[in-house]
């Protein structure tokens, strides 16, 4: 484990045993941090929470300098200027200290009000004498993964942007903007780190904010160029532009590493295959093996985790980072219910995968689409050519039950009058789409 044997204390953290010997080990084998106390302040953020009535309480480690009450700080990202209030120790309760000095590590509050203000990673220095240089290593967080939350009820908007904003203050690598769906009516577009985070926010609104809520199928950032020229990033499949004034689109590609029991390998070779991966080393560790594939980020967004799972019984992790933009041959499936575009439910796919979401996409939609008393017709669309198409068949009603006998021309215009009708009702009838819809769009089993 890198340290000599005499070095290693026998602890149990269950029963207590030999806790404090751990603490005379660190101050006897440990080197004492440094730093220079008559130095600028220069302390390292790493990790802030938010309290209701003091703001965020940022725990930071002190590297040269000295920080204390009623100092003026400045945050090395933003440029902002806070003055500090109070600052102390972990003993491990949070104790008022007079000052935090190089070397110790402690926290402060200076009446910031938003956590974004202190983002993990970010140096704290002096206002009137800041250092030259922040604290090596710090990237701000950057959500990757987009995707569209709605109010079931469209009277809960406000409390679900309440609930949004309380959310934000304790983590900043979340982002939320407000955007309009026809189909869904208000929401926010919300960024997040990966689907774990997503699940988490979801999941924590629901329950802590008590919101029943529809969330869209999530979504990379995706790089366009137009015929024109211009270029910029899609977070929203619906914002991209029609095919004729598509000049590229480029995606993120990531590194992903999967790590799991030889036996299994096959399959996952298969499912990496399927998901456009490419194949760059296979390693052995004893009976497991590391698969490294580079593959496109959308690919392994939906239910690659899941199958992966399923396929190796369990026994798979994975895990992955970012690479670059490729340019992909991607193109924009729309669906239509009722020969209307459902916006929150178009998707970017590979064109040599469209149809087959496409049709997947369609059949899934027309087995939980209520039934109405006309015909709906769901299809899938690259702009205007229709890819796949179901049909949600309508309830028939016996208008010829009365009929006993008699002239046919009686129950001809009966049928005809009926026939009319269902057009009329088609024309004028609108669709709800459940939420079971927008989960079909998800799946990607087949």
């Amino acid at each position: 484990i890198g340290i000599p044997g005499d070095h290693a204390v026998p602890v149990s953290a269950k029963t207590g045993e030999n806790v404090a010997a751990i603490l005379e080990a660190i101050v006897e084998h440990l080197p004492a941090p440094r730093g220079d106390p008559a130095a600028p302040l220069s302390a390292l953020i790493f990790d802030a929470v938010y309290d209701a009535y003091q703001g965020v309480i940022a725990f930071v480690r002190v590297f040269d300098g000295s920080i204390k009450s009623k100092d003026i700080v400045k945050v090395f990202s933003t440029g902002k200027e806070f003055e500090v209030d109070k600052v102390g120790f972990f003993r491990p309760q949070p104790t008022v200290a007079d000052k935090l000095g190089a070397g110790e590590v402690g926290w402060f509050t200076a009446g910031i009000k938003e956590i974004a203000d202190t983002q993990i990673g970010d140096t704290v220095t002096s206002a009137a004498d800041p250092v030259r240089a922040p604290v090596p290593g710090f990237k701000p967080a950057m959500p990757v993964v987009f995707s569209g939350l709605y109010p079931t009820d469209g009277e809960d908007y406000p409390k679900l942007r309440e609930a949004l904003e309380k959310l934000r203050l304790n983590d900043a690598a979340f982002s939320f903007e407000p955007e309009t769906s026809e189909a869904l009516g208000f929401g926010f577009r919300c960024g997040f780190l990966g689907l774990l985070h997503a699940d988490i926010v979801q999941a924590r609104l629901e329950r802590e904010f008590d919101l029943t809520l529809i969330a869209t199928a999530p979504a990379v950032v995706y790089q366009v160029v137009t015929t024109d020229g211009a270029a910029f990033d899609v977070q929203n499949p619906s914002e991209l532009p029609t095919p004729d004034r598509l000049e590229s689109i480029s995606e993120p590609w990531v590194a992903l590493s999967v790590f799991l029991p030889e036996e299994y390998v096959g399959a996952a070779m298969g499912l990496l295959q399927d998901r456009r991966g490419v194949m760059k080393d296979m390693l052995y560790h004893g009976r497991r093996v590391e698969l490294r594939y580079e593959v496109p980020f959308g690919e392994i967004l939906y239910d690659f985790h899941d199958r992966l799972k399923s396929l190796s019984r369990g026994y798979a992790s994975m895990d992955y980072k970012f690479l670059d933009y490729r340019p992909g041959d991607l193109v924009k499936v729309d669906v239509l219910v009722n020969e209307e575009k459902v916006d929150a439910l178009s998707i970017i796919a590979h064109r040599d995968k469209a149809y087959e979401m496409g049709r997947r996409i369609v059949d899934k939609m027309a087995e939980v689409i209520p039934r109405q008393m006309f015909v709906i017709p769901v299809q899938a669309a690259i702009g205007g050519k229709i890819l796949a198409r179901a049909t949600v068949k309508a309830f028939r009603k016996d208008v010829l039950a009365k009929c006993y006998g008699g002239d046919i021309t009686r129950k001809k215009k009966l049928l005809e009058k009926q026939k009319k009708g269902k057009a009329r009702m088609k024309q004028l009838g609108t669709v709800e789409v459940p939420q079971e819809a927008f989960l079909a769009v998800l799946s990607s089993e087949e």
